[in-house]
């Protein structure tokens, strides 16, 4: 590479254990000065669909905030109204974040909230001298309940940075709003509709409500209540279960549990852990430990409600800082959130009574930030809805563990599986429904240390397939949901003697997301796809704890498609400059860009 770079690393690295690390990038200053343009930093993700025609429109700027010293700060706070010239119901609403940084500094968690409850969970990537600069597009209409509220909300993100003679760089961030509203014609059109059901062709065969896919009618966050630190809670331990009180309204027809998740210091790179008996044996140093299995688990009065093997989200300092310039890791800019289907469960939070709900972490330890919105769905007609938990299956997790150690080498599989079911009946003014979800997840780890531990393998296969289906009193299915996810991730990390004390560490890594999403309901089907795939290379001199010397490349491949179109955008990275950007879209006869995103 022409400029030298120097990285230094986040945490002392005693042993081979705490490969891979978290690193803070400083670049030698290229001497462009004042007029240095900074430089665009990517998520290559599917854009978001274009407003409908004739749709009133607006911008609403929320916050403008430089996060320098802000450690241990409270949040940047802003006051929230919804927008007079853009009223609901909107067909869309998107958050846009938009940040900027120059100098030395690490990579920082983030994340925004509105009266408490999270809308976008991000990381930031780390800036140069010259400067970086990105944004984060966000579809948040689902969250329209908490955006039409009433004058008097307050929007507050956190971000804790360290600024001293070090660590100079300084995030400045803006968030606005950008809402569209209804067409008239549309407006006017599910005005006059029957807010009955799904039309189709039966009429003696009871249908969902038409809201039943539509954004809340009310969420409530399940979060710290203060936020003087944050929303989020801080888990610390396998033990340590962070839970709210809530009482939901009485004509709650259905529930989706929306969680947010993060996983920092010794656990940031979890899914590489080796187990403590290796790090004992070894006398080593390294608290990141506990092995390479972690599954959140919400629960329901201390009953189990739903879980998930967490995506491994990379962020910008980790594994080989060089590997995300300019592209970001998978997720590192909008991280996953996960839906759990509570509308079973209905029975037991229907009866206007605080209940607990509960999130924690199998393995867990120090620390992750979680939190959670719980979406509802209330009937206009009825407070008196009726409901009762069914037949209930949630066995305990299954889980398999082969530790073989000898000195610094070692061998750590680890299998998982977990699988339940739940069902519940309600009971509302649009019929009897009954609600079944199945569950089971399954993963497959290995970390290995080889050569003396001077050599780490890492390998993680997670799989989760959620089924839901609702039936009618008659016992006939009436609308069905089946959701598959994977996400493979394995590395390989290299060391070898250098000269004059160094060592060169060479990386290899490939990482991907895949999730297929069926819907079929009465007079309405839908199949979407996403595929996004990375892989990335490269080699590094290290001395001591700076990199002094490298090379590297990044490929990425993101597929998207459903019923009305095809996405695929392919870019290839080398040594930071952008060696090709290319992106190919299609749509049906039935559908154009008004209804997706522009025509390219």
């Amino acid at each position: 590479m022409s400029p030298l770079y120097l990285l230094v690393v986040l945490l002392a690295v005693p042993a081979r254990a705490e490969v891979p690390g978290s690193y803070a990038v400083r670049h030698a200053p290229r001497g462009a000065g004042a007029n240095a343009v900074a430089k665009e930093y990517l998520d290559p993700t599917y854009p978001l669909p274009q407003p409908l025609p004739a749709a009133p429109s607006c911008i609403v700027p929320v916050l403008s905030f430089s996060f320098g010293d802000t450690y241990g700060a409270a949040p940047a706070k802003a006051a929230y109204a919804p927008p007079a010239g853009c009223p609901a119901p909107w067909s869309l609403v998107v958050l846009t974040f938009s940040a900027s940084c120059a100098g030395d500094q690490y990579d920082r968690v983030a994340a925004v909230w509105l009266d408490g409850a999270e809308l976008l969970r991000t990381t930031t990537a780390e800036p140069t001298p010259e400067g970086v600069r990105w944004t984060v597009r966000k579809d948040v209409t689902r969250y329209s309940a908490l955006l039409r509220s009433p004058p008097g909300g307050v929007l507050s993100v956190m971000l804790e940075n360290v600024v001293n003679d070090q660590y100079t760089g300084v995030y400045s961030v803006n968030v606005s709003l950008e809402f569209h509203g209804t067409p008239p014609f549309l407006y006017e059109a599910a005005s006059t509709s029957s807010p009955a059901g799904v039309a189709g062709n039966d009429p003696e065969v009871p249908t969902l409500p038409e809201s039943y896919f539509q954004p809340a009618d009310l969420i409530l966050p399940i979060s710290e209540i203060t936020g003087n630190n944050g929303f989020w809670f801080r888990i610390q331990n396998a033990t340590d279960s962070r839970s709210k009180l809530v009482t939901i309204p009485s004509s709650t027809y259905r529930a989706v549990l929306e969680v947010f998740v993060s996983h920092h210091n010794n656990d940031e790179f979890w899914y590489s852990n080796p187990p403590d008996i290796y790090i004992k044996e070894n006398n080593l140093t390294t608290r990141r430990g506990n092995a390479a299995y972690r599954e959140v688990v919400v629960s329901v009065d201390h009953r189990f409600a739903g879980s998930f093997v967490p995506f491994p989200v990379i962020y910008t300092g980790g594994i080989n800082p060089l590997f995300w310039e300019p592209v970001t890791a998978l997720g590192a800019f909008d991280l996953p959130t996960y839906d759990i289907e509570l509308t079973p469960f209905l029975g037991l939070l229907v009866d206007s009574k605080a209940h607990e709900i509960g999130i924690s972490v199998v393995d867990g330890i120090a620390e992750w930030l979680v939190d959670a919105n719980l979406h509802l769905w209330l009937d206009p007609t009825t407070s008196d809805v009726q409901a009762s938990l069914g037949p209930y299956k949630a066995p305990r997790l299954s889980i398999s563990r082969r530790y073989l150690t000898r000195l610094l080498d070692g061998n750590f599989k680890i299998r998982a599986k977990r699988k339940s079911s739940f069902s519940g009946w309600v009971k509302s003014s649009f019929g009897n429904f009954t609600t079944e979800v199945e569950t089971e997840l399954k993963a497959n780890s290995l970390v290995e240390f080889t050569n003396d531990g001077k050599n780490k393998t890492v390998t993680l296969e997670a799989k989760q397939e959620t089924k839901m289906q609702v039936r009618a009193d008659t016992g006939k299915v009436i609308a069905k949901v089946e959701s598959e996810a994977k996400y493979p991730l394995s590395f390989f990390a290299d060391t070898e003697d250098g000269e004059n004390g160094t060592s060169v560490v060479t990386v290899s890594l490939s990482h991907g997301l895949k999730v297929e999403t069926e819907i079929e309901t009465r007079g309405f089907e839908s199949t979407v796809k996403l595929a996004d795939e990375q892989t990335a290379e490269g080699w590094m001199v290290v001395l001591d704890h700076d990199v002094v010397n490298g090379s590297v490349a990044t490929s990425q491949t993101y597929r998207y498609s459903d019923d009305q179109r095809e996405y695929e955008r392919m870019i290839d990275i080398m040594n930071g400059a952008v060696l090709s950007d290319n992106v190919t879209e299609s749509f049906s006869a039935m559908s154009g860009p008004a209804v997706g995103v522009a025509a390219l």
